[in-house]
């Protein structure tokens, strides 16, 4: 974070029916709007990716709120069976009532809202996006699966970037097939040389910049 950028960063408890989701909400000063964060599968609010790409969007003025999908306990058990992480109304679910929780929030409440979904976060945060068109402003996918978003493709209103690696050939046709389903303004941007994970040097930087890009044109 730049000096000239500095921010308020703490920890949240996130309450949702009978589960309680931990989250990281990151609010740079004069923030200009929200990403809420789903991550993939497997994975958890301490993502590196992820935290990667909040860090480049609190730089520009994008308020963060990176949370778990899953409880530890639903963690322990997904960690054995690997069930829950592709549970995709589970975790489109609990991803829409975290969009309405941050609207309760006197820190977020007002904010114009993003999405940024990796893996099967992707399918949840277009899911969401399909059901809250008042709140979603914007959708962000890296490395996703949007084609697991099924029927509600053609309800999503919110502009959608969908960002995938050069060498990741099977998802490249997956986000191809969901991107002739979306009924909105959409992109599909190649990264070249990035696998599924951007683990490759400078990939996961590009992707955190189309990323920017995008929710700073459409939360403005």
């Amino acid at each position: 974070m730049s000096a000239e950028t500095p921010q308020q960063q703490r920890e949240v408890n996130i309450p949702i029916g009978d589960a309680d989701l931990e989250g990281i909400l990151a609010l740079p000063a004069g923030s200009i709007g929200l990403v809420i964060f789903a991550h993939g599968s497997g994975s958890s609010r301490f993502s590196s990716r992820n935290r990667y790409v909040a860090q480049v969007l609190n730089q520009a003025r994008l308020a963060t709120l990176l949370f778990d999908l899953l409880t530890a306990e639903e963690n322990e058990v997904d960690m054995v069976t690997r069930h829950l992480r592709f549970d995709i109304p589970l975790l489109a679910h609990r991803l829409t009532e975290v969009v309405d929780w941050t609207a309760g929030q006197d820190e977020t409440r007002g904010f114009r809202i993003g999405l940024f979904g990796a893996s099967t976060g992707a399918a949840a945060a277009l899911i969401t996006a399909a059901d809250r068109p008042d709140k979603v402003r914007a959708v962000v996918s890296r490395g996703g699966r949007p084609d697991l978003a099924g029927a509600a493709l053609p309800r999503v209103r919110p502009p959608t970037l969908l960002i995938v690696g050069g060498e990741d050939e099977v998802v490249i046709d997956l986000n191809r097939q969901a991107a002739a389903a979306l009924q909105t303004e959409h992109l599909v941007e190649i990264v070249p040389g990035a696998t599924h994970l951007f683990e490759e040097p400078g990939t996961l930087e590009q992707a955190a910049v189309l990323a920017r890009d995008w929710f700073l044109r459409h939360l403005q």
